[in-house]
């Protein structure tokens, strides 16, 4: 990855955090005044495509969670295939310490959460809600705390980050696909041949990968696996090297173009379709109810504990170093903030209690957006306090120019 990337990433990122904040805060106002009825027809808006005999119809909160979101999970899958063949997780020591953080950062959430919440069969099936990170969220928050620490912090934050999408795909994969379609798992499964011949003949034409892509999410919307996992599928097999028709490599040229649209318009039009918690008539027992309980320690507490202590662990024993330049303080605010799960987190608890008719996915947005708020506070400050002070940044660069 060039500097120049890196920097555009980090600059999208940020700006996308920010972006993610003011549509959750715009959803809150919205779902909390008189345009409450006009927000709720207008997610429930009936949305349907067909040719011929097939036909897709849902409504529009669906097109958003099923369709937009396979875009952001096609980025997803085009960053960890770059990273991982020539990126900051190209080899064994670079993957260590942020693949220990982000499967700690898994375990531990679930954990908290399952803690809270067992004994009910109906609440249980939300654990993997706390376990998620969302990237750009954190490294907007990040950015606005961090301004004299190590690069090396941002590549450990994006790198748990992307551990921790895998994980989350995983999850989705096998927990939360039901009523499976032979018929159409046959048709996506065609879909992959078709896309691995494509990458392995070189085709240079980036439609060609693309048009074959919708048909494969099409078809996997259609199959019971959450259609999202098509998007991922369709990345890996974007040819990193081969040039394409304009005469730039194909992967990073996709997602040169796509990450702008999915920073700037995906999430944060995601965020305002889901973060959408209605107070009327919210008590102080909603508070103390298990999913939210579970979801706040989960994140708030389950992420720091198992990311700051599995990875201090293994810096310990000897398995891992601590971040170039980062010192512990810094680490620790970087591992809190890891517990801001906005995205991620409303995905995958739409998924686990959307339509269930338990009404635990009002709990979960409770519970996320407090979680997330705790962990960007406490996080960004930690982060702030273990910075040297301007005086003292600004003495020490006139030694080193002098």
């Amino acid at each position: 990855m060039t500097k120049e990337h890196f920097r555009q990433m980090i600059q999208h990122d940020t700006l996308g955090g920010l972006l993610l904040v003011l549509a959750a805060s715009m959803a809150m106002l919205v779902a909390n005044s008189g345009l409450s009825d006009i927000y709720n027809d207008f997610l429930a808006l009936p949305v349907a495509i067909k040719f011929g005999s097939f036909e897709i119809a849902k409504p529009l909160l669906l097109w958003v969670n099923d369709g937009l979101m396979a875009i952001f999970f096609f980025l997803v899958g085009l960053e960890v295939k770059r990273e991982i063949i020539e990126g900051h997780l190209s080899s064994i020591e670079q993957i260590i310490l942020p693949a220990i953080g982000a499967i700690a950062g898994i375990v531990f959430p679930a954990l908290f959460y399952v803690w809270f919440n067992w004994g009910n069969p109906e609440a249980i099936i939300g654990w993997a809600v706390p376990s998620a990170t969302d990237i750009a969220f954190a490294l907007g928050v990040f950015s606005l705390f961090a301004k004299h620490v190590p690069l090396s912090l941002k590549l450990f934050l994006l790198s748990v980050a992307i551990f921790d999408d895998i994980g989350a795909i995983v999850i989705i994969a096998l927990f939360y696909s039901q009523d499976l379609s032979t018929l159409s798992l046959t048709v996506a499964a065609i879909g992959l041949v078709v896309l691995f011949v494509l990458n392995r003949c070189n085709v240079r034409y980036q439609a060609a990968y693309l048009l074959v892509g919708v048909v494969v999410w099409a078809a996997v919307l259609k199959s019971g696996v959450h259609a999202t996992l098509a998007g991922f599928a369709l990345a890996l097999f974007i040819p990193l090297k081969v040039k394409n028709e304009d005469g730039n490599p194909m992967l990073l040229n996709l997602e040169h173009n796509v990450q702008p649209w999915v920073a700037f318009c995906i999430l944060p039009l995601f965020a305002f379709a889901n973060a959408g918690v209605s107070l009327a008539g919210l008590e102080f027992a909603d508070l103390l109810h298990p999913v939210t309980l579970g979801v706040i320690a989960g994140l708030f507490v389950g992420k720091q504990l198992g990311i700051f202590g599995a990875c201090w662990l293994a810096i310990k024993l000897g398995f891992a170093k601590l971040p170039e330049g980062a010192n512990w303080q810094q680490f620790y605010g970087v591992s809190v903030l890891c517990g801001i799960g906005f995205t991620m987190s409303l995905f995958i608890g739409s998924l686990a209690f959307e339509g269930s008719g338990t009404g635990y996915f009002n709990q979960v947005k409770l519970g996320v957006l407090i979680a997330s708020i705790f962990a960007a506070l406490w996080g960004g400050w930690m982060i702030k306090l273990s910075q040297p002070r301007e005086q003292e940044v600004s003495y020490e660069t006139r030694n080193s120019i002098g």
